[in-house]
């Protein structure tokens, strides 16, 4: 299916619902087929340049990220295989498997649901070469995102040379103290997946830390249904969603929603919010 645009379409099946994003008012729209469109218009306004496009990572085809990654898990360091994987894209002698020309569709989908307040501070986890970022500042949002890789911060300036979004390199697993519950926007996507299960709860942990009072985080992860799963990627499970909670950190709404782009597999989109602080 496709738009009057041309731009392809999918439908997401799932009710419109709230957003808990301070100072974002949820817009109600009819019906349940909503259509997801490619957000590629933000993109060339950032000024971005043109880019070859990735192809999805199946079982068929040995992929470059799980040949580093099993490198990497032999040494035992865990992240070790990001910045490997973008140094051979650079090189042109591999490919990032989840690198696309349009921002994630379940993140425009849930963003354009709300206006953003002026002020809002968003950070992007995992951000890679930025397409998410870049979407997620054309919304008027102060948008800081970062990567473990230097080689994918140089790639996503370079391919935005025009961007408003803070491009940093950093580590989830040690984040700089100054970000510390400073972003009212937190956006997981399919970065905690790419994380093996010994460090996962570590990871999460760092990921609420970045949460402000009164913020909400955006969690985007392929389906599992059995933990210990041969990755990357390791897809969550329900449990995994779940750990993300705690008593400041509540679940808001979690929805399992079909993959526009491989057919018959789902994504979570899982929304969570943390309380104002007390007032004493």
């Amino acid at each position: 299916m496709v738009s009057p645009r041309g731009l392809p379409v999918a439908l997401d099946l799932v009710n419109p619902g709230r957003s808990a994003v301070p100072g974002l008012s949820t817009v109600q729209r009819a019906g349940v087929g909503r259509a997801i469109v490619g957000a590629s218009d933000e993109c060339r306004a950032a000024g971005r340049v043109p880019v070859v496009k990735t192809g999805p990572m199946t079982d068929a085809q040995p992929s470059a990220d799980r040949r580093l990654a099993a490198q990497a898990l032999a040494a035992g360091d865990p992240t070790g295989w990001f910045e490997p994987l973008y140094a051979e894209a650079a090189a042109g002698t591999s490919t990032v498997p989840w690198d696309r020309d349009v921002a994630n569709p379940l993140l425009v989908d849930w963003l354009r649901t709300a206006t953003p307040s002026r002020g809002t501070r968003a950070v992007v986890i995992g951000c890679g070469y930025g397409t998410d970022a870049e979407f997620v500042a054309s919304q008027g949002i102060r948008t800081t995102a970062f990567d473990v890789s230097p080689t994918a911060i140089r790639g996503a300036r370079a391919r935005f040379p025009n961007s408003p979004v803070t491009y940093r390199v950093a580590d989830l697993l040690d984040p700089p103290p100054s970000w510390l519950h400073a972003f009212d926007l937190v956006i997981e996507s399919i970065t905690v997946q790419s994380l093996p299960s010994d460090i996962r709860a570590r990871a999460i942990t760092g990921i609420r830390d970045l949460l402000a009072p009164d913020a909400t985080l955006l969690v985007i992860a392929d389906i599992g249904t059995t933990p210990g799963t041969t990755g990357p990627p390791w897809p969550l499970t329900r449990a995994d969603i779940d750990s993300f909670t705690t008593p400041d950190l509540a679940l808001v709404r979690v929805e399992a929603i079909p993959r526009p782009d491989v057919s018959g597999l789902r994504r979570w989109r899982a929304e969570f919010h943390r309380p104002p602080r007390a007032v004493d």
